[in-house]
């Protein structure tokens, strides 16, 4: 895994560092250049790791990563063998991707089922490619095509009421060119009238699709949107 390996580069580093002197296996005391600079290294590889692997949601023991960063940098030998470590780690990989397999195939379902219920309340519309929509207030102004830009307030929130953006806690519209969104923003947009405030449900394949946007929307996700057409530029 792409992540767990950078991981090893990092201990490779610190390893080069204690050869030359740099770090040493006595209690700091943080006063001298050395000491400081060696935690502050030790500090960063810390937030390497948590960046890497947060988003993978492992059980670490930060005490078994010390002692295996400590070896090194003693050059004490190793507690597991190379084969022990490749093994564990294909093994963590093999359980990440089945887990990941299953949370997607899990958002898309409740999407699925929700973008189902939705399409029955009164008052929703639905375009060809599947956006679902429902007209909160109705504008009499132009309707934008893709070549304009525009500026819009909007709420974004995934189908269980989180919300992961908002113009509107900003106390600022967004101004953007049309062709640079996303499909379902770019269908849904060339159908409002200048002035019309949308609540649209979006289907995965027009949003962010199968990788998502990290970490705020998962893959597969299904949005909704609160779309007010204020002007076009």
């Amino acid at each position: 895994m792409k992540r767990i390996r950078v991981l090893l580069c990092a201990s490779a580093l610190l390893y080069s560092l204690s050869v030359a002197g740099l770090l040493n296996a006595q209690e700091p005391t943080l006063e001298s250049q050395e000491d400081k600079f060696s935690y502050a290294l030790g500090v960063q590889f810390g937030f390497q790791i948590a960046s890497q692997l947060q988003n993978l949601n492992l059980p670490l023991n930060a005490a078994a990563i010390s002692l295996g960063v400590t070896d090194i940098l003693n050059q004490n030998d190793l507690r597991l063998s190379e084969e022990d470590m490749q093994a564990v780690m294909a093994a963590v990989q093999q359980e990440v991707q089945q887990r990941d397999a299953e949370m997607r195939e899990a958002t898309a379902n409740q999407g699925d089922e929700y973008r189902a219920s939705y399409a029955g309340q009164d008052g929703v519309e639905s375009t060809a490619s599947g956006v679902l929509y429902k007209v909160i207030t109705s504008g009499d102004g132009a309707i934008p095509t893709l070549e304009d830009a525009v500026t819009v307030h909007y709420r974004g929130t995934l189908i269980d009421g989180t919300e992961f953006d908002s113009s509107y806690n900003r106390n600022q519209p967004t101004t953007f060119p049309l062709g640079t969104i996303i499909p379902g923003w770019q269908e849904v947009l060339q159908l409002m009238p200048t002035g019309s405030k949308w609540e649209v449900v979006i289907p995965p394949q027009l949003a962010y699709g199968e990788n998502g946007a990290p970490p705020a929307i998962p893959p597969n996700a299904t949005l909704v949107f609160e779309i007010e057409l204020l002007e076009i530029q």
